[in-house]
């Protein structure tokens, strides 16, 4: 296992084991209250337990397909062979609610504090948005699990980006992390990271693929992450400028985003690393990167 490296808000694979889980995040992390996530690699025949409380949840199929009782029902989910092969149905379930989940893969499990109670919400792979942002070399495929246009949760805001190889996302670089009516919102985000091969190389079964991904200070917090990023790993961004996640130009990169904060709306408003900001003055006139979007038709031996 490679060596921890000396940064509360960046934590490599394994560090953040507990519980059964390869992934915990969760308020006993210092610093850390709005947000959690579990990530956990699930056999045929083992169950992972939700207990009730004051959080709402959703349940992301990573890879495989899974079960979930709960409020008395029953909802399958259908999942994916892997996150490069394009959405996944999910579940929302709402704070107060208990939940067992059964399958086979690996499944992310979102979460943020609230006590305000929401129904559940089965959402089909058909019903999540794809959006292609950006142009060029910074292109990139964004899939909205539970943004506000799609899900009425509380507090809760989840999506995920792939980032095909070569290609920057999470650029320019900005931040979420005071509250400004109608230009800015203060939202706590958890990135976890997996990173494959591209889809274009054949690559030995043994391949380290990576990215690099960097957060830098602001007025609310010093931070500094200047890492390479794996599968299973997680960084964390309670403040500060974040971004870009960089994918080398033999992988492709995807992370997971959970968001939630403090501020009376649910909603994700950002600002830009002023010295970064022009970046999108450039991507009108280029053509977006044709190899996306991908899709599960469009995968490979992942």
């Amino acid at each position: 296992m490679r060596a921890a490296v000396p940064n509360a808000w960046f934590r490599p694979r394994g560090t953040l084991a507990r519980d059964g889980c390869a992934v915990v995040v969760d308020d006993a992390i210092d610093g850390w209250t709005h947000t959690g996530l579990r990530v956990a690699d699930v056999v045929a025949g083992a169950a992972v337990d939700l207990p009730a409380g004051d959080v709402e949840r959703l349940v992301v199929p990573l890879a495989g397909s899974f079960d979930i009782d709960h409020d008395g029902a029953a909802t399958s989910l259908a999942g994916r062979a892997n996150v490069f092969s394009g959405p996944t149905d999910v579940l929302f379930l709402g704070a107060g609610t208990a939940a067992t989940l059964r399958g086979s893969g690996r499944v992310a499990i979102a979460q943020a504090r609230t006590t305000q109670a929401r129904p559940a919400v089965h959402l089909g792979a058909g019903d999540i948005p794809v959006e292609i942002r950006g142009t060029g070399r910074d292109t990139r495929q964004v899939h909205d699990l539970g943004t506000p246009d799609v899900l009425d949760a509380a507090a809760l805001i989840v999506c995920e980006v792939i980032t095909p190889g070569g290609n920057w996302s999470s650029h320019p670089a900005h931040k979420h992390d005071e509250y400004v009516p109608g230009h800015e919102s203060q939202l706590e985000e958890i990135y976890y990271f997996e990173a494959a091969p591209a889809r274009h190389l054949s690559a030995p079964a043994d391949v380290d693929a990576f990215g690099m991904f960097v957060t830098s200070s602001s007025p609310a917090g010093e931070i500094d992450t200047h890492a390479t990023v794996r599968t299973g790993d997680v960084a964390l961004v309670p403040y500060g400028y974040h971004g870009p996640a960089m994918a080398a130009p033999e992988y492709d990169l995807y992370y997971l985003n959970v968001m939630a904060g403090p501020g009376p709306e649910r909603v994700w408003l950002i600002s830009d690393d002023p010295g970064q900001a022009w970046v999108r003055d450039t991507w009108p006139g280029q053509e977006a990167d044709p190899r996306l979007p991908f899709t599960a038709e469009r995968a490979d031996r992942r």
